[in-house]
């Protein structure tokens, strides 16, 4: 059966696709798309993608349908799904309540010391499954779920099980809270949930341990250091460590190097405001970087300038991320564009009236971070973040042609300057559909509405412990 992607898709088609999901051999043809791989030897395709079950399984003119779904896809662009390397997911449910924040300190006293204290798992879990339905409708396939308010075993529980509902690839990186009551379980329970949750190396969940770089805001037994590496390492896990930045994260940094646990497994988020020599480390030792775009700028992190040149400095592409919902935006459309604007401001901004030489990033360079990087941040950089033969089946299909995004002319420069949720006419995760005729699927709409406002006013009227 053939449909047109340009009229969102039909029913007939979805339902088809569907009722084949179990199928370990189903085989889905997307003919005539514009395929922008993000795989660096293969580029900007036209043509066709086809995936068989839940790998990428040939990228091409004019493969054959035989035995496939074909999805007529002219019109469109194919993409990677994008990537999210770092969002505290639970607080979904409190979106934009403080929009003009001042600083760190007024998103710490009034999120984690207030609001944060008295959540229920059944809260976690409202957030959690709110935030990744809303990354998979603006195009986010992988989201890494900075979990840092697990005060029970039960609210660890709660938040997987809300990756898990919506079908996304998620990877929850666990933490304890930073204030308030709480069962003191872990790190210890990250044996538990890797045993109960994680035992497959092929599922669409992964875990990792999350952590923070100093122990200023919430003591020693969050911070990161040897004991918390090794519990990792113990796991066969990676580690994600945030609010690196400023003199004592740089300090931190270098204490890391020392001890030997920087490395790939290691993720450190913002690192704003570091200095030459934390740097130096963190690219000879090859560890990751996570950058909050929005986040720096508008909460005001340090320098509050995200730090991509210092990365690409010392060899390090890094992947993007959210952050905090209370302030910011959801989208990672909103993060590429934000950092690309800052960034080339800056350039431009040094070499002038010097005759200097101008060092800009691209939309390639973003895009990039916001898939490729993304995944490999994550973990996932053999698994996801390219249309790449072998990897599994993470994509969008976007609109070229839509009143926004007319004519196409540049196929990367229509994703990250024109495009947005509204033009993503289908999401595909691990070959499965999980948007489609522009509708994120499996979601009633009243029911959820009724379980946010109902955790919200709870969140809102209970007071902090």
């Amino acid at each position: 059966m053939n449909a047109n992607a340009n009229d969102t898709t039909c029913a007939g088609l979805l339902d088809q696709l569907r009722r084949q999901s179990a199928d370990p051999s189903r085989r889905i043809l997307f003919t005539g798309a514009t395929i922008v791989t993000m795989d660096p030897e293969l580029g900007t395709v036209q043509g066709d993608l086809l995936v068989e079950g839940d790998t990428i399984a040939a990228i091409g003119p004019d493969l054959s349908a035989d035995g496939a779904v074909v999805v007529d896809a002219s019109g469109t662009i194919l993409a990677p799904g994008l990537v999210d390397t770092h969002r505290h997911a639970w607080e979904a449910q409190l979106r934009r309540i403080m929009p003009d924040v001042d600083d760190l300190g007024g998103y710490v006293m009034a999120t984690l010391a207030g609001y944060a204290t008295v959540y229920r798992p059944e809260d976690m879990h409202v957030g959690t499954r709110l935030a990744a339905l809303t990354a998979l409708d603006s195009g986010i396939t992988t989201m890494l779920d900075f979990s840092h308010n697990s005060r029970t075993r039960e609210h660890s529980d709660a938040a997987i099980a809300a990756l898990r509902d919506t079908g996304i690839r998620g990877v929850h990186a666990s933490m304890g809270p930073h204030f308030g009551d709480w069962d003191r379980q872990w790190p210890a329970d990250l044996n538990r949930l890797k045993g109960q949750y994680f035992s497959s190396d092929d599922q669409l969940l992964t875990l990792r341990l999350a952590t923070l770089a100093t122990d200023e805001i919430a003591g020693p037994a969050l911070a990161y250091g040897p004991e918390l590496a090794r519990a990792a390492a113990d796991l066969g896990i990676g580690v994600s460590v945030d609010a690196v930045f400023g003199a004592s994260g740089s300090e931190a940094v270098l204490s890391w190097a020392k001890h030997g646990i920087l490395g790939p497994d290691v993720t450190l988020i913002h690192s704003t405001g570091l200095t030459v020599e934390a740097w130096k480390a963190m690219g000879e030792s090859g560890t990751t970087v996570a950058l909050a775009p929005t986040s720096d700028a508008q909460i005001g992190l340090e320098t509050a300038i995200p730090a991509v040149d210092e990365a690409l400095a010392v060899g390090i592409r890094p992947g993007l991320s959210i952050d905090v919902e209370v302030a910011l935006a959801s989208d990672l459309f909103t993060q590429m564009r934000a950092l690309l604007a800052i960034q080339r401001m800056r350039a431009v901004n040094a070499a002038y009236g010097t005759g200097g030489e101008l060092s800009r990033i691209t939309t390639y360079d973003v895009l990039d971070f916001a898939t490729l990087q993304g995944a490999r941040t994550n973990g996932l950089g053999d698994v996801t973040g390219s249309l790449t033969v072998g990897k599994k089946a993470d994509l969008l299909v976007v609109q070229a042609e839509d009143l926004n995004n007319m004519p196409l002319n540049d196929p990367i420069g229509t994703l990250v300057l024109g495009s947005d949720a509204r033009n993503i006419t289908a999401v595909f995760v691990n070959g499965q559909p999980r948007k489609w005729d522009g509708q994120v699927l499996d979601v009633n709409l009243p029911e959820l509405r009724a379980e946010v406002a109902a955790s919200r006013d709870h969140v809102l009227n209970t007071p902090a412990k």
